[in-house]
């Protein structure tokens, strides 16, 4: 028997999908059959991913919104959908200020912007999508956290804490709505070689910074897009029906757990 995943057009939302992961998952599900609905809040970026699945023989279309904003979501979800399934891939590392800081040298303002992205921007899409979900009796959500959030990662502790309750949130979920047919897992990430990098600059200490992590992965490399985008295809796709509640890390081997 044949191992094939198949969408049969199902409409899939990916958020944060107009580069790195999001931009890797979009096409994979393209690739698999789904109509997939890309979403960044930078229009060229998503216009230039549709543009990629269609050149490729697949169906897409942008869809430009903040995950941020509890308005815009609904508003996008309720003029875009139904969905058969959500990719919560939408996240913030704090790249745009690369110092690692210490938790007693930040306040507030420095912690709300990884929850607004990492917890809410979660909460906001998945609270879009599951009353038509629920309504059809059918779906799959899949979020994108982090093994900083399941480690603990030093001086990133407000983005360990969002990444982890947006895990805790989907746990949650999944007992909730598990009795319409829908799942709800996560993924978690190591450090992935994407623009989204923790360390972009190419100085001798950034390089160093490099160095010392690629230390703590068993796989000798920073994941890719391709590493990750397999298994939420999957996750996302019917064959997964039976799989809910669950955090699947890809990884390199930087957590490991039986």
């Amino acid at each position: 028997m044949a191992f094939a995943i198949e969408f049969d057009g199902r409409r899939t939302l990916v958020t944060g999908a107009g580069q790195g992961v999001g931009r890797g998952i979009a096409r994979s599900l393209a690739r698999a059959g789904s109509t997939v609905v890309v979403n960044d809040v930078r229009p060229d970026r998503a216009d230039a991913v549709v543009e990629e699945i269609r050149a490729e023989g697949g169906r897409a279309e942008a869809a430009i919104f903040d995950v941020t904003s509890f308005e815009e979501v609904l508003a996008a979800t309720d003029r875009l959908g139904p969905f058969w399934a959500l990719v919560n891939n939408a996240g913030n590392a704090g790249t745009e200020r690369f110092a690692l800081t210490p938790f007693v040298e930040t306040d507030p303002t420095d912690w709300d912007r990884y929850f607004a992205i990492n917890l809410y921007g979660v909460l906001n899409c998945t609270r879009g999508v599951l009353p038509g979900m629920i309504e059809r009796q059918e779906g799959r959500i899949v979020t994108i956290v982090s093994d900083a959030g399941r480690r603990g990662e030093p001086y990133m502790s407000a983005y360990a804490a969002a990444k982890a309750g947006a895990a805790g949130f989907s746990r949650a979920v999944a007992r909730e709505v598990g009795r319409y047919g829908i799942t709800v897992n996560n993924v978690a990430l190591g450090s992935m070689a994407t623009p989204t990098d923790l360390f972009p600059e190419a100085s001798e200490e950034m390089a160093e910074r490099r160095a010392r992590r690629l230390r703590d992965y068993v796989i000798r490399r920073f994941g890719t897009p391709e590493d990750v985008a397999g298994l939420v295809t999957y996750l996302a796709s019917p064959l997964a029906s039976w799989i809910t509640g669950q955090t699947y890390p890809v990884n390199g081997g930087y957590t490991m757990g039986q």
